[in-house]
């Protein structure tokens, strides 16, 4: 498996994002993780990062539920950049509306990128989770 060197965390709950941070550290001792409270920040990064040609996040844990850009505008953005890396996406929710795993299946067959739907909370991050990329690739 290859090493994992950028993740991001896309969420507004400072507590979520702060169990996130600890469950990757405890398996990912090589990866940079950043966080953003909202999907506007996340993008913005991630178009900055294109824009200066540094290295992309390999890994995206992306809540739905936020305010100024939802987790769904987010990835409606994030599919039409230009992006040749395929990169693994993990929605995040507590969300128990059928819409939502429908609107999960529709970006799934419109992009490249691996998408996955974790229900929360989140529990334990197994170090598969980091690399379905491998087994998909």
């Amino acid at each position: 498996m290859r090493d994992i060197k950028t993740i991001f965390v896309i969420d507004d709950d400072p507590i979520m994002r702060f169990g996130m941070r600890k469950m990757l550290s405890k398996i990912s001792i090589k990866s940079e993780v950043f966080e953003f409270n909202n999907g506007q920040l996340g993008l913005e990064e991630v178009m900055a990062r294109i824009t200066s040609n540094k290295v992309l996040p390999e890994v995206i844990f992306l809540d739905i539920n936020m305010p100024i850009l939802n987790g769904w505008d987010f990835l409606e953005e994030f599919i039409r950049l230009e992006i040749k890396e395929r990169i693994l996406i993990n929605i995040i929710t507590s969300s128990i509306d059928p819409n939502d795993r429908e609107k999960w299946l529709s970006f799934r067959a419109k992009t490249n990128h691996h998408i996955d739907f974790v229900n929360k909370p989140i529990y334990k991050i197994e170090l598969n989770d980091l690399h379905k990329m491998d087994l998909a690739s």
